[in-house]
């Protein structure tokens, strides 16, 4: 549970460490406002699959490729504490169960939203896929774009990041995998 008061004064302090007047008057309120940023940022940490799924798996004989493509996600560098997002692409092979497709989005939302590693959320959301469903195969990509290499250190503002997760037949197959690729590189309508 965040500690909103506790936020607030370390925000207060952080301000006068790096130079600024707390007191100014654009300042003011800043630690309060701060502090319920990190609140909404951070709330991946109370959330937990269970309360993410809401009981939205089902049986189902499809047994062809659901993909959802274009998820966008925001996170935080756990080594920086910057921002990283970008857009989340994901697929998965039912083999008798199917998830509402509104929790794949979900499910991202609550592990961006912690401090992460954008490695960390592919193989997370893969994993959880996986395991709730045991599907033929689940393939995940994310491509992102880290503000701890584009405002600071190298300040590459075109830089993206794209990871990976691949699993039963998307990683055992290249033609799945191709077909997967080839569905998220085409364009919106």
């Amino acid at each position: 549970m965040v500690d909103l008061q506790k936020i607030e004064n370390l925000t207060h302090q952080l301000l006068t460490e790096i130079g600024e007047d707390p007191q100014r008057e654009g300042l003011v309120r800043t630690p309060h406002r701060v502090a319920k940023a990190w609140k909404f940022i951070a709330r991946g940490y109370d959330q937990n699959l269970k309360d993410v799924l809401n009981d939205a798996i089902f049986e189902d004989e499809c047994s062809e490729m659901v993909v959802v493509r274009d998820i966008e996600f925001f996170s935080m560098c756990e080594h920086h504490m910057l921002p990283f997002f970008g857009k989340a692409h994901v697929a998965y092979i039912p083999r008798g169960k199917v998830i509402g497709l509104s929790k794949i989005p979900r499910i991202i939302e609550m592990y961006s939203r912690r401090l992460q590693i954008q490695e960390r959320i592919t193989h997370q959301v893969a994993e959880a896929l996986n395991e709730l469903l045991d599907p033929a195969g689940v393939a995940v990509v994310l491509e992102g774009r880290h503000l701890c290499m584009q405002m600071r250190g190298v300040e590459k503002q075109n830089s993206f990041a794209t990871t990976s997760a691949m699993l039963g037949e998307f990683h055992d197959e290249a033609e799945t995998r191709a077909e997967f690729l080839s569905i998220i590189s085409l364009r919106n309508l």
